[in-house]
């Protein structure tokens, strides 16, 4: 038993020996591949979300705890909004990859030149942005007797919040003012924050106040439902989206916001833009389809102004939208996916392509284990052929006494007994062996002569 498991292990040496350069560098090449295409995604990604209670804010903590379950973490960078978020995505010094964008944007952005811009990529656009112009009802009532805006135009001489430097909402409250024949100054504008620009209105230091924000906001939610506040309807909704190609016709639904008190009390026409998720082009793609797949459970259902599985979308976006993102649209989460964890997944839906190189390479080497496994197993019997040869050789020039010979001979066999080889070479052990009986039987013959 013991000889068994010694000549097993002897025997496992040798395959070990034989095919480990052949490991070796498979290993080596699969490393390398491993390198090169970095499979594994970051630990941390910084995303860059928007003013404290907006809309942006509340979904960035959403995709904190969703991509957490991956081992990721989100880093969340408040910023003043849309436009500040661009311009963090842009900028190379900065450690923001990815951060939610509003549709037209992009158009206000300007390059200085100064410095290379960093390329863009769409996710899909996310959720509707509604265009809010909330106002104080006393103050409507010094215009139309039933306090009721319901042209753009009313909003003329009042005190109007048009948001912060570096959001979204400047920019396109420039465009509304533009399509009524309006110009900056016909409204008494000022830029402040969101918390303290709500708190202007509600105290009466404004008369208006303009947001583009995602009705997930609490504020939003708030300002719906505080009495003396009332939101401006935008009637002619529909020529809106047809003048600006960023903005869409959207409809507030009565009651959607409270049943019970029905609030709003008939459905409400708004503008709303389209938020994306836009991203440095070189962000990793894995973490691309962790963000769209965290899209689809946080976006996919049903909104106030939205219809179940109407987002994440690719359409309406500004930027190219990534590879990963267009073959989710396409085809959903890779099939792996469903099957295997994502760390595994992710790596083989990588990999593959280098493994089926790998492959492709080792293939033909592998050719040569076989032979050179034969090899190494024969050469530990034949190399006993050079002594039986150097033996047989002084047998003929008798440079020896045929004693001495006998005696080399028999070591010879002693030795070849305990040479350990795999059963399937054992025939060409015996070989030896006869061999070396042969010629003991021709050297007992010569010396009984």
């Amino acid at each position: 038993m013991a000889r068994t498991i010694r000549d097993t292990l002897l025997s496992v040496r040798d395959l070990a020996v034989t095919a480990g350069p052949f490991v070796v560098l498979a290993l080596v090449l699969l490393a390398g591949a491993f390198y090169l295409l970095k499979p594994a995604p970051p630990k941390r990604v910084a995303l860059a979300t928007g003013p404290e209670q907006g809309a942006y804010a509340e979904f960035g903590k959403r995709y904190a705890e969703e991509l957490k379950l991956f081992g990721i973490e989100v880093v969340l960078r408040p910023t003043a909004g849309s436009r500040e978020n661009l311009r963090l995505l842009r900028d190379p010094r900065q450690d923001v990859q990815i951060a939610f964008v509003q549709g037209g944007s992009s158009e206000r952005l300007r390059d200085d030149g100064k410095e290379e811009k960093l390329p863009l990529i769409s996710l899909g656009s996310m959720f509707y942005e509604p265009v809010w112009i909330f106002y104080r009802v006393d103050t409507a009532k010094k215009i139309s007797k039933d306090g009721v805006l319901a042209d753009f135009a009313q909003l003329r001489g009042l005190r109007v919040n048009v948001g912060a430097r570096g959001s979204g909402i400047p920019g396109v409250m420039s465009r509304l003012l533009r399509a009524n024949l309006m110009e900056r100054d016909d409204i008494r504008r000022s830029n402040h924050d969101l918390t303290p620009g709500v708190v202007a209105l509600l105290g009466g230091n404004l008369d208006a106040m303009a947001l583009v924000s995602a009705p997930e906001s609490p504020l939003i939610q708030m300002l719906l439902q505080t009495p003396g506040i009332r939101l401006f309807e935008f009637t002619q909704a529909e020529a809106y989206a047809r003048r600006y190609n960023f903005l869409n016709q959207v409809t507030l639904p009565s009651g959607v916001v409270d049943l019970s008190r029905k609030v709003p009390p008939h459905d409400v026409n708004l503008v709303a833009a389209t938020s994306s998720l836009v991203a440095r082009e070189d962000i990793h793609p894995a973490l691309i389809q962790l963000f769209v797949q965290a899209a689809g459970r946080i976006h996919g259902g049903s909104g106030w102004i939205s219809r179940s599985g109407q987002f994440p979308s690719p359409l309406n976006s500004e930027f190219p939208l990534a590879r990963d993102a267009e073959r989710y649209y396409r085809n959903g989460p890779p099939m792996l996916q469903r099957y295997l964890p994502f760390w595994l997944a992710n790596l083989v839906d990588r990999m593959w392509v280098a493994l089926i190189s790998i492959v492709a390479v080792l293939i033909p080497l592998s050719r040569i284990l076989p032979p050179l496994y034969q090899f190494r197993i024969r050469r530990r019997i034949f190399r006993w052929y050079r002594n039986l040869r150097r033996i047989e050789d002084d047998l003929a020039r008798e440079a020896a006494p045929r004693r001495e010979l006998l005696a080399e001979l028999d070591k010879l066999d002693a030795k070849a007994e305990h040479v350990v080889v795999p059963l399937a070479y054992t025939d060409q052990l015996y070989t030896l062996r006869i061999h070396i009986a042969l010629v003991r039987e021709r050297l007992r013959a010569l010396r009984s002569e």
